[in-house]
């Protein structure tokens, strides 16, 4: 199957759009497809993308004002040249808004299937950063998605959403974890000591440091006693951070075993932002079997068995976030069984499993697109 990716972000960009496209584009390789990715450049150019499991194609883009983080996709005809080149069957478009519609229009010009991933609470994003426009995002994401033969929803929250608003056709396509990377295994009691010299239990969040993640709401845990916050990752709002949480060790960016790493470090991990269509942190969390505190909303819902795995709490409440992790704090049985339990429901949950899925949705589209011609 020769399959071309378009997608919003991809490695080096460290988020979870680019790091499923990865994924998806390596599994394909692994089955004996033909993956190909169009993405925008990085930063630093078009330049070699020498640990891509396929070739890719860079479109010209600047970055997001306010959020250089983020790059946008600048128009190009390289999209609908990259999908004739190629040869595509299908195309897949991860999180598509920009280029990705640029994708869709193309792929319907050549008759080409497609299939639309939606993975980022634009509509969240909206409301967040201007206070309006959550119509007109939604507007753009049915007019996107309802072109699509196929939308995958990373979650069952997600997909209600998408249905709500009227968008057809929507399937359920949750994320895998890399079990092996992320392991308790890789706790490390030297790493503790340096973060925790007091003997602190640890509490980490992992994640873009930005509005809509809501990282402040961990300022009453950093008032605990006992207790030691760790914040990995950057992004916008990391100087407004610095300051809400006294005393927070911020490790800014970390990616691969370094990252697994901290994971199984932490005591408990906490994610804050209300606006996860999945929340791939969570899962890699449970992955380290550490407990999870996260808001009962979006994808945490699907991730999180409350009592179980962790402990959900209403969102953006800033004292049932510290009061959450106290209860954990106080009880260190509770954390164990809470931590086993996550590991023991995300071992299956790999990116080999998760990417046949996938695939099997693309043969679906490919069948029904054949039964169309044929009728």
């Amino acid at each position: 199957m020769r399959v071309v990716i378009v997608t919003e972000s991809f490695p080096p960009d460290v988020n979870g759009v680019a790091h499923c496209a990865f994924q998806t584009a390596r599994h394909l390789v692994d089955r004996g497809h033909a993956p190909l990715v169009v993405a925008p450049a990085t930063a630093a150019g078009t330049g070699p993308d020498a640990q891509a499991p396929c070739p890719v194609v860079r479109v010209p883009s600047l970055p997001l004002p306010g959020y250089p983080q983020v790059r946008v996709a600048l128009p190009s005809r390289r999209v609908a040249a990259a999908l004739t080149e190629h040869r595509a069957d299908l195309v897949h478009l991860a999180s598509p808004f920009v280029l990705g519609v640029r994708g869709m229009a193309a792929a319907t010009r050549l008759g080409i299937p497609a299939v639309a991933v939606y993975q980022t609470d634009l509509a969240g994003y909206a409301r967040t950063y201007m206070g309006a426009g959550e119509a007109a995002a939604w507007r753009r994401i049915r007019s996107v998605h309802a072109a699509a033969d196929r939308t995958l929803a990373p979650s069952s929250a997600a997909l209600h959403d998408l249905e709500a608003h009227g968008v057809p056709r929507v399937r359920l396509w949750p994320r895998g974890v890399d079990t092996v990377r992320f392991r308790p295994e890789h706790r490390d009691d030297a790493l503790r000591r340096e973060l925790a010299p007091n003997g602190e239990l640890i509490v980490g969040y992992v994640g873009r440091l930005a509005p809509e993640k809501q990282v402040e709401l961990l300022a009453g845990v950093c008032g605990l006693q006992g207790v030691r916050v760790v914040v990995v990752g950057d992004g916008p709002s990391q100087a407004h951070l610095t300051e809400a949480l006294p005393g927070a060790a911020f490790l800014g960016r970390r990616t691969g075993d370094e990252l697994a790493r901290i994971f199984a470090s932490l005591d408990v991990f906490v994610h804050t932002g209300p606006f996860e269509t999945f929340c791939q942190t969570v899962q890699e969390a449970m992955a380290s079997a550490v407990p999870v505190v996260a808001p009962a909303a979006g994808g945490p819902l699907d991730l999180v068995a409350h009592g179980r795995t962790g402990l959900l709490v209403p969102p953006r409440d800033a004292a049932a976030v510290r009061d959450a992790v106290w209860s954990l704090v106080a009880d260190p049985a509770l954390r164990a069984a809470y931590g086993a339990a996550g590991r023991a429901t995300v071992e299956g949950r790999t990116w080999a499993a998760v990417g046949d899925q996938l695939i099997a949705h693309y043969e679906d589209v490919l069948a029904a697109r054949k039964t169309v011609v044929a009728a």
